[in-house]
């Protein structure tokens, strides 16, 4: 028995065991000799680009800034709803709501109007309507660029979760001002019936200057809220210059009475006119309270409106895709 389990143990040991690696090996060099069927799609895919046939990037171009202006533009029915639950929730559960924002404007220009037109020895039936749809308008242009300034940044959440063209939050803004400036519109319309201010068919030309005015404020709002979002120091500052320019501005005073009532420094009343502002007034205002508007400030106006919005896409191609990451 123990040579017979020898014997075994022998024949065995002498069986040769199967590689399990044979077959990997082989399907390797069966690989290696027969080629893998590609398609053209495929070649296309892998092949190395050649030369610097990587296409360019086209966020960052004027095309792009002025794509987004249209896209925004064209999701009007989501900045004109906002725009207008924006007034609704600030004056929620409030018995007069938006109209305590046309009271306000006509005590304020109430005010001023009799203090002024005595210090200045003026007829309150010229002077108040002046000081009246001065502040109206007033109201408008600094909103755009104080809230301007912080349209981005109270739009965080938005921004972040609302796949949409940024200007919308920009629509949004001048939209909810646009609002403002129509409730204060009452003001003038109860001057127009107090004083009997003599309008005529100029008062249209008031049209184009409100539609000048708004484009102005779209891209006053981009800018400043682009440069803001960046630099936080720029709203308060920007507080302070708009204050600055609220006296600068022909609003509680008339260039007219510079000119004609102060002498030797009339002369100089022109310097007023450096002012933009000055024109963005008078194209508006003028028509309103039957007063002339110089051809010049038509002029002047249509080339800020053009050349500052030219401006502010400069800056949406450059620093449009960042705002996320700033807010």
């Amino acid at each position: 028995m123990a040579r017979v389990s020898s014997l075994t143990r022998v024949r065995v040991a002498s069986v040769s065991l199967p590689d399990p690696t044979a077959g990997y090996r082989n399907r390797v060099s069966d690989s290696e000799k027969t080629p893998v069927a590609t398609s053209a799609e495929y070649e296309r895919f892998v092949a190395a680009p050649e030369g610097d046939s990587t296409p360019a990037s086209k966020s960052q171009t004027l095309g792009a800034a002025w794509d987004d202006l249209k896209r925004g533009f064209g999701q009007r029915e989501l900045w004109l709803a906002l725009g207008w639950q924006d007034i609704k929730q600030r004056y929620r559960r409030s018995v007069l709501g938006p109209v305590w924002i046309t009271i306000a404007t006509g005590v304020m220009a109430t005010a001023l109007g009799l203090l002024y037109s005595l210090l200045f020895n003026i007829e309150l039936k010229e002077f108040l309507p002046h000081v009246a749809v001065g502040l109206i308008l007033w109201s408008f242009i600094a909103g755009c660029i104080n809230e301007g300034s912080q349209v981005f940044i109270t739009n965080e959440g938005l921004i972040k979760q609302l796949p949409s063209a940024l200007s919308v939050h920009v629509y949004r803004l001048v939209w909810r001002q646009f609002l403002f400036l129509l409730h204060n519109l009452v003001i003038w319309l109860v001057l127009l019936a107090i004083f009997q201010i003599p309008v005529g068919w100029e008062v249209l030309l008031a049209i184009p200057g409100l539609a000048l005015l708004v484009a102005n404020g779209v891209w006053v709002s981009m800018f400043f809220g682009i440069i803001a979002t960046r630099f936080r120091d720029v709203a308060p500052l920007l507080e302070s210059l708009v204050q600055l320019l609220f006296y600068m501005t022909p609003i509680v005073w008339m260039d007219s009475t510079l000119k004609d009532r102060i002498g030797e420094l009339g002369n100089k009343a022109y310097l007023a006119e450096i002012n933009p502002l000055y024109h963005y007034m008078a194209v508006v205002r003028g028509p309103m309270i039957d007063q002339p508007v110089e051809l010049r400030s038509w002029v002047i106006v249509c080339v800020l409106t053009v050349l500052g919005t030219l401006f502010a896409m400069v800056f949406m191609r450059q620093w449009r895709s960042r705002v996320s990451y700033w807010v």
